[in-house]
């Protein structure tokens, strides 16, 4: 498949650019290029100013920033079909996250100007672009009642149960997407904490673990676990 028709297929299929036309995709196609980085290569630091944003094709990105303390705090992992530095780009202001791969990974690089030749061609587009950017807001939002308001099992639980995506009831099986330090600190959450989590679910027969793949036997089961004060 040529690189033109892979680009332009991975843009249509976007939430925020599957309303355009094809000779519009065929001009954001026009303005972006391809990168692929090696597992933990950098793709941009904290405090740069990004000309534009990314799409993952293939493989993990992780958008995280390093405490006063020297800690790691991961803020997302970009998954394939995912976007960021849409809001970092807008606001013209240095990045307050770094962006590192998880594994080899394979992105798309959407320059600025193209972005915004688009967004005077089609004020519809600009609507769809912050009705995208809205609802990942929300998720942040979302975030911080959960860290405030939620156990650190519940945390866990409602983490696992998205990657299940499955309707209640039955077994399901998945695989963590990323490391288990990594997930902790998605959570927020330290290390031990979440293997702690994660053994006394097992124990209570709610999941199996080996390695990053996790076995749900009832999923309503684990839905409705209500853990006791003492595991927040």
């Amino acid at each position: 498949m040529g690189k033109q028709t892979d680009i332009g297929r991975v843009l249509a299929n976007l939430p925020m650019f599957q309303q355009l036309s094809e000779d519009e995709i065929v001009g954001l196609a026009a303005g972006t290029r391809e990168i692929r980085l090696g597992k933990g290569q950098i793709l941009f630091q904290k405090g740069r100013l990004l000309e534009g944003f990314h799409v993952v094709v293939q493989g993990q990105i992780k958008l995280a920033f390093s405490s006063p303390r020297g800690n790691e705090k991961v803020v997302s992992i970009v998954e394939p079909g995912q976007s960021f530095g849409e809001a970092m780009m807008f606001m013209e202001k240095p990045s307050p996250v770094f962006a590192q791969a998880l594994e080899d990974s394979h992105l798309l690089y959407i320059a600025k100007h193209s972005l915004f030749a688009a967004i005077d061609r089609d004020s519809a587009f600009a609507r769809r672009m912050l009705a995208g950017l809205s609802i990942r807001l929300h998720g942040l939002i979302e975030d911080v009642e959960n860290y405030s308001l939620r156990s650190s099992t519940q945390r866990l639980i409602g983490f696992l149960l998205q990657l299940a995506d499955a309707p209640a009831g039955g077994p399901v099986a998945f695989d963590l997407p990323a490391s288990k330090h990594v997930i902790a600190s998605r959570l927020n959450l330290t290390p031990e904490t979440l293997s702690r989590i994660l053994h006394g679910l097992a124990e209570a027969g709610l999941i199996e673990v080996k390695g990053r793949r996790i076995a749900v036997p009832d999923i309503e089961r684990l839905s409705q676990f209500d853990p006791p004060p003492r595991a927040g």
